[in-house]
């Protein structure tokens, strides 16, 4: 083999090997064989709101933006303020954004919450029990629960929660 065809057939395999790798980044994540929840019942789970023992399933009737997500997580750390945002928006609206943190480290997620003033409500899960639950592994990831407690969307990863689409969908959903 000569030294040009070899250098074509080198260049070939980069750009394959390449285009190959851009392939796997930029298409979105998904879980092969994994069926669909949407429209099966939101699991149920314990957990403090307002300072007060509280279950997933008392919030029946309100449109629940679940975000599962955590602060060593860069991604679910710049979606936080469009959830911050979003909450505002639909609480009127019969919506609401529940956070839950799957940080180890209390200290660490308080400060985080306080500096940067998330507005939402939000609970620490260290052990990953709730997470677990919902086969929930990466991070972020959010379930959609309509007013009668099923699962109307989930969502792998970042999203810009407050766009106009999304509030329009969410108010919507609550007026169902």
């Amino acid at each position: 083999m000569d030294g040009s065809l070899k250098r074509k057939l080198l260049s070939g395999l980069a750009l394959a090997a390449a285009a190959a790798l851009l392939l796997l980044v930029a298409s979105p994540y998904s879980r092969q064989g994994e069926g669909s929840i949407v429209g099966s019942k939101a699991g149920d789970f314990s957990f403090e709101f307002a300072g007060k023992p509280a279950r997933l399933s008392a919030l029946r009737g309100k449109v629940v933006v679940l975000n599962f997500w955590a602060t060593w997580c860069p991604p679910c750390v710049e979606e936080m303020p469009a959830l911050s945002r979003l909450h505002q928006q639909i609480v009127s609206s019969g919506g609401m954004v529940l956070g839950i943190s799957v940080d180890d480290d209390t200290a660490k997620y308080e400060k985080f919450l306080q500096d940067h003033q998330i507005s939402f409500p939000n609970y620490r899960d260290p052990t990953k029990t709730i997470s677990a639950s919902y086969g929930t592994f990466m991070f972020p990831e959010t379930y959609v629960i309509d007013k009668q407690g099923k699962v109307a969307r989930k969502v792998i990863g970042p999203q810009v929660w407050d766009s106009p689409e999304m509030v329009a969908y969410l108010k919507r959903l609550a007026a169902q």
